[in-house]
């Protein structure tokens, strides 16, 4: 009987949910950095949006992963390491990055000619955190090593697809359903309640992103993948974690040559997915 998984994950989605948006609405009072105008951006259709939807889905699955209860010391350590160091790099990004510099290609390339973008130190400090993450979980170096590529990897994978309203979060929904239903048959309470709180805050947060009043960011979209990733490793085994890595690992590479936006858009289902509660695009903004 899945009981405890199931209660498990009610509760870690109820904390995180109510965290993140405890959260989105204290920062849009007095934002974690700055003002409000620090964290403006123009969205895709040229209109202005925030970026501190982000912060708040951090500190939502911070929360829910240091209030879930029944989590061992060592998984919660590890969720809040990977929140905190993928949220706390990509917010840097977010406020001081430049786009002169653009995928790994771009920010790797301008590192070996010793030019160190935000991009660089995002990617090296979230590989960073990543493994050390890994390492608090992973009984031996080859599944710490595999479980940090992981975590790092969902991490960037997660912010390439951060480019229309709640397209990140339903791409979080999607892969991080099959992981909560694999731990609550399993009855595995740990798993559960760890991509529950995730998919929680981000789902809180979704109506202001579909709405097209913030948006995640760096900040956002690297915390909700980095903690998928680790909820991954900690739901399945190791032939599931390499495969999963390696679809991580192809469309990160895809998306060096191929335009995401393009291939869904031209994808009746994909694109149906994608429209989902957005605003049309050719309809003009409510006043």
């Amino acid at each position: 009987m899945a009981r405890r998984a199931l209660l498990g994950a009610l509760a870690g989605a109820a904390l995180g949910a109510v965290a993140a948006r405890a959260a989105y609405a204290a920062f849009t009072r007095r934002p974690p950095v700055g003002d409000a105008e620090t964290w403006n951006r123009t969205n895709h259709r040229g209109e202005p949006i925030t970026l501190l939807e982000g912060p708040a889905l951090v500190a939502g699955a911070a929360a829910a992963a240091a209030a879930a209860p029944g989590l061992p010391a060592g998984t919660r350590a590890a969720a809040l390491l990977a929140v905190a160091g993928s949220g706390v790099l990509g917010a840097y990004d977010d406020l001081y990055g430049v786009t002169t510099s653009k995928g790994f290609r771009g920010h790797l390339g301008a590192l070996s000619k010793g030019q160190v973008t935000s991009g660089a130190v995002k990617i090296l400090g979230i590989g960073a955190t990543g493994l050390a993450a890994a390492a608090l979980t992973s009984p031996g170096p080859a599944d710490t090593l595999v479980n940090g590529a992981l975590v790092a990897g969902s991490a960037n994978l997660a912010n390439l697809f951060d480019l229309r309203p709640g397209r990140a979060i339903k791409v979080g929904l999607l892969g991080g359903a099959p992981l909560l239903a694999a731990a609550v048959l399993r009855d595995a309470p740990v798993p559960a309640a760890l991509v529950a709180g995730t998919l929680g805050a981000a789902a809180a947060l979704l109506p202001e992103d579909l709405g097209e009043r913030s948006m995640l960011g760096d900040a956002g979209a690297n915390a909700l993948g980095a903690l998928l990733g680790l909820a991954a490793t900690a739901t399945l085994g190791r032939p599931g974690r390499l495969a999963v890595l390696g679809t991580v690992v192809a469309l990160t590479a895809a998306s060096e040559k191929i335009s995401f936006t393009r291939v869904i858009a031209g994808n009746r289902v994909l694109n149906r997915i994608d429209m989902l509660g957005r605003r049309p695009v050719e309809q003009a903004p409510a006043h």
